[in-house]
């Protein structure tokens, strides 16, 4: 069978661990594993392996002659003890390392410290399974240990270094695990497992063993600690998870303080050899038997790994792994243990000839799976994210096989594209790939991705790519022309191989704009003005103002303007410090619907910039623009209205002739031309509003009188200018007139409206006037502060007398000017009516004050 064969080169020292997965199975494994070798494998030749207890710092290793070892994490020999002559059953070593328990087959129990050899040895008169140390036990008021036969007992050494040993319990069978986490001690019989609180003296549960079909010295109990309240206990084919929790005090009575619930219970397939756990998940060791498929009878698979997610009542498997363990056909359930570190997630499977550590995959694993799954993308992405751990060399090494595989795939853009990434700033590494790609004819692919910045290669590679792209695709060869900087390559070798080009497609417009940038590059902005003119090239403005190239297009106007008028004129307006308008005047001077263009534009941003070209413009406009004639007669005050009139009568421009007579003072004959040529009644009354002159009301009216279609305008228009009744008793008897009844009663409503405004404004005025006649009433009737610092107008002493017994008079206005009543000087006019003099005089004039004062 294919048994033998496993189990032969499991015995040569192979490793094999993952016969069960196929190896294209896209599932990455959590777990590597090693075989713990160097000083194990020699005492594994000679002697089995019965128990293993392992710590941060170091193993300890106990066998079925009697010896226990202490091992580095290598599997090297570091001390050795001669315990017995029979089987190791269990070795216990406290959180420090620093002191051991050992328990054998023939009853011996010995507690020491390793480095102080002092303890506690006993022989006792039955086998002792297993012995446990108090987690603290280095502390001296935690020297206590428990040992498990036939009895569950507990050694306290007292204050006279004396052991005094307690029975914690009996009666049910052979204790066969135990387990110490803080105050809690977990232990297993024949009949389940229970739980003892040291700190209260009290057992807190009892869970029973559910598979009793099962020999307990056969599938023993296996039981691990996740934290310092959750038990975890497997038993054949069951597992629970137990939370230790506190007793609500209400409910106690003669109930323990703690109490136990099962928060997870659910079967498995196989038997439970060990369990330990691993964050919230746990990792189970199985011991497995499988039928033949050639004999009915069963026999011993190698035992799995699995990984497990707990649930309420069942679980779900997150990875399994089959170890082929030496003489894995020979075990049983009992042989097989897992112990576990803490500290760095490591776990031991412990068989009789051999011992394997698994252990959480990293980075580097992660990393190689995908590389061996040839999933270079990710592999890549993880290397990255780790580079702290992983040196740039190999990542680099990483990235060089992906882009490997890309080109035997024929991805060479993305081959291409990965350089950048990659390659980074090895330059010999990006010639070496620019040549390979050279050579497999894909330079195109990788051109865009090559270095262009402060790190550059030689400027034969770039040449190399443009004399290869110049072979083939023009187009791509502009693109690379516009996006690589023109120091990258030697710019007149390149410039050499475009004309020589040329001379086979002399009209190849690609190519000659191409060469305009490469002459731009080398600041020949002459040449390159000179082609994109010849192309009408939209980037010659762009060129002309980043260059300062006014000089060279004095004699070019005509053309730029030809190719965008817009573009042309504003540019040449925006730089008339460099090209004067009197020189681009005469430039289009035989060109005059360019030069209305320009002269229109300057004029709409300065009206007095272009004046001595308004006369020249009035023609203009009549030509070319006449919708813009009457605007610009209207904003220009440099125009000659009789030039603009001549040229408008001459043409017959009826609106332009009547705004220039308008504006020359013949108000009459532009009335006249309204009426008679433009026979607009609307624009007749709007004209005579803004001259607002009576004479043309009145010839207005005179031209309509015998117009009905002019009579019904003004009748709608004039009441606010013209009295109504002026027009309509002028009105022939008997004539008729449209829509009058709607004019009269517009006349009317109007009318009526001027009413109510002037009565709305009168009682708006008699209100304002009463508020403010109220306003000056209450500020008159406020009192006035009279005090020592006022003076008397008159003659200037103080208004207060300094003997305030005898009696005295102050006359004060509201203007708050004061006098005594002695210096006013006689009532005015008014009898009984007394005025302030000063604010009297100023009213009548200068030296009137004075005058006043001398009566």
């Amino acid at each position: 069978m294919g048994i033998s064969l496993i189990s032969l080169l499991a015995e040569e020292g192979y490793d094999f661990y993952f016969l069960n997965q196929e190896e294209d199975s896209e599932e990455e494994p959590k777990l590597k594993y090693e075989r713990l070798a160097n000083g194990v494998t020699e005492i594994l030749q000679k002697d089995a392996a019965s128990c293993m207890t392992v710590h941060d710092k170091f193993l300890a290793l106990g066998t079925h002659f009697g010896k226990v070892f202490l091992l580095d994490v290598q599997g090297n020999v570091t001390q050795k003890f001669e315990i017995s002559s029979v089987k190791i059953n269990q070795i216990s070593l406290d959180e420090s390392g620093e002191h051991v328990g050992i328990c054998s087959e023939d009853g011996k129990v010995q507690v020491f410290g390793l480095y102080t050899r002092e303890g506690f040895h006993e022989n006792f008169d039955c086998p002792i399974k297993v012995v446990a140390l108090h987690p603290q036990f280095t502390r001296s008021n935690y020297k206590q240990f428990v040992t498990g036969g036939t009895k569950l007992l507990l050694y306290e050494r007292n204050w006279l270094n004396r052991w005094k040993t307690s029975v914690l319990h009996e009666g049910e069978g052979v204790i066969t695990n135990i387990h110490w986490r803080a105050n809690l001690i977990a232990w297993a019989n024949n009949v389940g497992v229970k739980i003892y609180d040291i700190s209260t003296k009290q057992r807190i549960t009892n869970v029973l063993r559910d598979n009793v079909s099962l020999r307990p010295d056969m599938y023993p109990c296996s039981l691990c600690w996740k934290d310092n309240t959750t038990l975890i206990v497997g038993w054949g084919t069951s597992i629970k998870i137990c939370a230790v929790k506190e007793r609500n005090p209400t409910e106690m009575r003669d109930l323990p303080s703690r109490y136990v619930e099962i928060v997870s219970a659910f079967e498995t397939e196989f038997f439970i050899s060990g369990l330990a756990p691993l964050a919230d998940q746990l990792v189970t060791l199985f011991f497995v038997k499988e039928n033949s498929d050639q004999m009915e009878e069963e026999f011993r698979a190698r035992p799995r790994l699995d990984i497990i997610q707990p649930l309420p009542e069942s679980c779900e498997e997150i990875s399994s792994d089959a170890l082929t363990v030496r003489n894995f056909q020979d075990n049983e359930c009992r042989d097989y243990r897992l112990e576990h570190s803490e500290g760095e997630s490591l776990f031991y499977i412990i068989s009789p000839k051999d011992i394997v550590v698994a252990k959480e995959r990293d980075q580097d694993d992660h990393i190689d799976w995908l590389l061996e799954k040839k999933k270079y993308e990710e592999a890549l992405m993880a290397a990255e994210i780790s580079f702290k751990n992983i040196k740039r060399h190999e990542v680099q090494k990483i990235g060089m096989a992906y882009i490997n595989h890309l080109v035997e795939k024929g991805d060479y853009d993305s081959a291409a594209r990965k350089c950048q990434k990659v390659l980074g700033k090895n330059m010999d590494l990006w010639e070496n790939e620019v040549y390979r790609f050279k050579t497999i004819g894909q330079l195109k692919a990788i051109s865009q991705y090559l270095p262009r910045g402060d790190l550059r290669l030689r400027p034969a590679i770039y040449e190399m790519i443009l004399h290869e792209f110049l072979k083939t695709d023009y187009e791509g060869f502009a693109t690379l022309i516009r996006e690589w900087p023109g120091e990258l390559y030697n710019n007149m070798a390149i410039v050499q191989a475009v004309i020589d080009h040329l001379k086979k497609d002399p009209t190849n417009r690609t190519l000659l704009t191409t060469l305009a940038e490469l002459y731009t590059y080398d600041q020949r902005y002459d040449r390159a003005l000179e082609i994109y003119l010849r192309l009408r090239h939209k980037d010659v403005y762009q060129l002309i103002h980043k260059h300062n190239l006014f000089s060279s297009i004095e004699d070019k106007i005509v053309l730029l303007m030809d190719f965008d008028k817009e573009k042309a004129v504003d540019m040449l307006l925006d730089n008339e410090d460099k090209i004067s308008t009197d020189r681009v005047v005469e430039e289009l001077g035989d060109r005059p619907e360019l030069l209305h263009v320009y002269l229109h534009k300057l004029f709409k941003r300065d009206h007095h910039k272009g004046q001595k070209y308004h006369e020249r413009q009035i023609g203009l406009y009549a030509e070319y623009d006449r919708p813009n004639l009457l605007p610009f007669l209207r904003d220009s005050t440099h125009c000659p209205l009789e030039k603009a009139l001549e040229i408008c009568q001459q043409r017959n421009f009826v609106e332009e002739t009547v705004f220039l007579l308008s504006r020359m003072g013949n108000c009459r004959r532009a009335l006249q031309m309204i009426m008679e040529e433009l026979g607009d009644v609307d624009k007749a009354i709007e004209f005579a509003k803004e001259q607002d002159d009576a004479e043309l009301w009145e010839d207005l009216i005179s031209y309509s009188i015998d117009k009905p279609p002019f009579i019904t305008g003004l009748l709608n228009n004039i009441g606010t200018h013209v009295d109504p009744i002026l027009l309509i008793h002028r009105i022939k008897e008997g004539m008729e007139i449209p829509n009058l009844r709607d004019s009269l009663v517009k006349i009317l409503q109007d009318y009526n409206l001027q009413i109510l405004l002037r009565e709305g404004c009168k009682k708006i005025l008699v209100a304002d006037s009463l508020s403010l006649l109220q306003k000056m009433h209450r500020t008159q009737m406020r009192g006035v502060r009279v005090d020592e610092e006022n003076i008397c107008e008159s003659c200037h002493a103080t208004i207060l007398p300094s003997d305030m017994a005898k009696p005295f008079s102050v006359v004060v206005f509201h203007c708050r000017h004061m006098f005594h009543k002695e210096c006013l000087p006689s009532p005015g006019t008014i009898h009984g009516v007394q005025f302030c003099n000063i604010c009297s005089a100023k009213r009548r004039g200068p030296g009137s004050g004075i005058l006043e004062m001398k009566k």
